[in-house]
């Protein structure tokens, strides 16, 4: 299928939260294709590196899979420092003539970091504990950076309503969300 045909693939929020020592990870279901969704139910959002890190992406869905693996074989090659992971995917990233082309974001987090990941060589820690991506991610992260400030809702509960109101606006994000929770430590 001629992706020209239908105009370009949209597909994704994906918010990332900290807090009170809780870290969660939300991806909405919906694949579009133009103005068609395509699919309701896909999984956006990924354990890696035994369960201690949550992973999502934006983007075409091959080119993440791709990522995925390499950001697991770092993650295993630097023994699940992320920071190291993130930093060593982004370079390869940037300067592969292959992986150039790649066209994805990935948002990754553990219990001490969140990074947007990109092609540019970007690894981006925000200030705040939330990160969002993706055509609604703009929506989730604003509404999820006014509950964790004004609010007593913990990470799971300000993440699901961080995507309802993102689905709630953006036309290419709905409410079949699945969320992740990286389990604390022992």
């Amino acid at each position: 299928m001629n992706q020209n045909a239908f105009g370009k693939i949209r597909a994704t929020t994906i918010l990332a939260i900290k807090k009170n020592g809780k870290a969660v990870m939300a991806g909405d279901g919906q694949v579009s294709l133009g103005d068609t969704i395509m699919k309701q139910k896909a999984t956006k959002v990924r354990y890696m590196f035994k369960d201690r890190v949550l992973v999502g992406f934006a983007g075409a869905a091959a080119d993440a899979f791709n990522l995925f693996e390499r950001l697991e074989a770092k993650l295993e090659t630097y023994n699940g420092n992320l920071t190291r992971a993130a930093v060593e995917l982004a370079k390869d990233w940037r300067t592969d003539k292959i992986l150039r082309r790649l066209e994805a974001l990935v948002l990754a987090m553990d219990k001490e970091h969140i990074f947007i990941i990109s092609g540019t060589g970007d690894v981006i820690e925000p200030d705040e504990s939330v990160a969002a991506i993706g055509s609604g991610g703009p929506f989730a992260l604003a509404a999820a950076q006014a509950l964790v400030r004004h609010s007593d809702l913990d990470a799971d509960a300000i993440a699901r309503e961080g995507m309802k109101i993102a689905a709630s606006i953006c036309v290419y994000t709905n409410e079949e969300v699945v969320l992740h929770e990286l389990e604390p430590e022992e």
